[in-house]
């Protein structure tokens, strides 16, 4: 879960992001004394807990909250605020809770175990794939490493099938464009790189989002979590997060870009 803390005083932050860390401290917890610091940071970053200051000086922490939600309807939006006059607005927003200062460990706790909308925490070693600029895959927040750069390009190319079975005779013909390579050569090394592939998965304890069914080759895209796949699905974080570029390492990408845009 990932959880912002916001507000101009300096003081008042420090107070709430320790209560936050106190009440959450396997969470992930990102503080801003600037609003438009909130909305750059947010941008990029999908959120699912926002503990706003109401007043913020330059904007306010309602005018904040409603850009939020406009990128991540189904944010959880907390005001923190030693003032009931801005009660009425909060409600207009549907906000998940009012924390009044100064913020406490038992007071965030009340609030964020009863959530307007409850956090779907994703589990331990699971596999986060980033396709728009390079291609990335992240375990636990770490950037996955394989021996060969091809076993990545390999894995690439699989999700962006998105679970469609793939023939070795198609990964060949997409990992090695050169004519002049033999078809002998090409088979052995892809039976290297699927060596190579379901031992850095499983090492990592990933293995189950590889697929192997006779000879053909899929990814199991209900065990990643892509930004790709989120802006297929239309989802808030996935459209914000596509930058104009997918993939763009590999030449196939650029071509596979069109399909989507």
């Amino acid at each position: 879960m990932r959880i912002i803390a916001a507000d101009d005083e300096a003081l008042a932050l420090q107070s709430l992001e320790k209560a936050i860390r106190a009440a959450k401290p396997e969470e992930e917890v990102v503080s801003f004394q600037e609003p438009e610091d909130v909305l750059e940071y947010a941008k990029e970053h999908p959120i699912d807990v926002a503990f706003l200051d109401v007043e913020m000086g330059t904007m306010s922490g309602i005018e904040v909250a409603k850009q939020l939600k406009v990128w991540y309807p189904k944010i959880n939006i907390i005001f923190v605020t030693g003032y009931d006059k801005y009660m009425a607005q909060a409600i207009e927003l549907r906000m998940s809770g009012y924390v009044t200062k100064p913020a406490t460990k038992e007071k965030i706790l009340v609030e964020l175990e009863d959530l307007k909308h409850p956090v779907q925490t994703i589990k331990a070693n699971t596999l986060t794939v980033k396709c728009f600029g390079n291609f990335e895959v992240f375990v636990n927040g770490k950037i996955l490493e394989f021996e060969k750069n091809k076993t990545k390009e390999m894995l690439a190319y699989l999700i962006d099938r998105r679970g469609s079975s793939v023939t070795s005779g198609e990964l060949r013909s997409i990992l090695w464009e050169d004519d002049s390579v033999s078809d002998s050569n090409t088979r052995s090394y892809l039976s290297k790189l699927k060596k190579d592939l379901i031992k850095t998965l499983k090492k990592a304890g990933v293995q189950d989002a590889f697929v192997e069914t006779r000879g053909k080759y899929a990814i199991a895209p209900e065990k990643i979590s892509c930004d790709y796949y989120d802006y297929l699905d239309d989802k808030p974080e996935g459209i914000r997060a596509y930058n104009g570029e997918y993939m763009s390492q590999y030449s196939w990408g650029e071509l596979n870009q069109k399909a989507f845009l």
